[in-house]
């Protein structure tokens, strides 16, 4: 089913911490029109052809279509998936490197140091989503900076840089 305006809302809001203003590229595609849809508490992302073939589905019988972005909790609050991660990365406005010995430490759900940081992408905001990558430029995972980029100099070499939100190791950790 479509998402409610609620939904919406809430799933745009922590779209907005990771993509900024290009949250407008997800559904206005130059290639074919995408939408987002719900089907037992997961949100789905897909395309208008795609739901066209799912609509000769029962609704009882369609347990998954498109690339899941994540799922609402029972208190209403929406949780990114690892799954989205393309899109994010693609798209996110504030980027991450961290070392390659650091790497994974990240994979197996841990914060990011100072001292595993390589790179930060400047003007980077205090809770602002963040996409983690390896110094090859590949998407590790994504998280939320727990402090401003201006501050990141000055830290000692435990303090936390990312704070974990979801990476490509729980494809073996999570069995969900």
């Amino acid at each position: 089913r479509p998402l409610t305006d609620d939904e919406m809302r809430t799933l745009f809001e922590k779209l907005q911490t990771f993509l900024g203003a290009d949250i407008k590229n997800l559904i206005d595609r130059s290639d074919e029109p995408h939408t987002f849809r719900l089907i037992d508490s997961r949100v789905f992302y897909l395309s208008e052809a795609q739901l066209r073939f799912a609509s000769n589905i029962g609704k009882d019988q369609l347990l998954s279509i498109g690339t899941c972005f994540g799922k609402f909790t029972k208190g209403g609050k929406f949780r990114l998936h690892i799954s989205c991660l393309d899109y994010l990365a693609q798209y996110a406005k504030y980027k991450v490197w961290v070392k390659p010995g650091a790497e994974m430490s990240f994979l197996y759900g841990n914060n990011i140091t100072k001292a595993a940081l390589a790179r930060i992408t400047d003007g980077t905001p205090q809770y602002g989503g963040v996409v983690v990558y390896s110094m090859a430029d590949i998407p590790l995972g994504f998280g939320i900076a727990s402090q401003p980029t201006e501050y990141c100099r000055d830290l000692e070499p435990t303090a936390n840089v990312v704070l974990h939100q979801g990476d490509i190791g729980e494809y073996l950790r999570i069995e969900d």
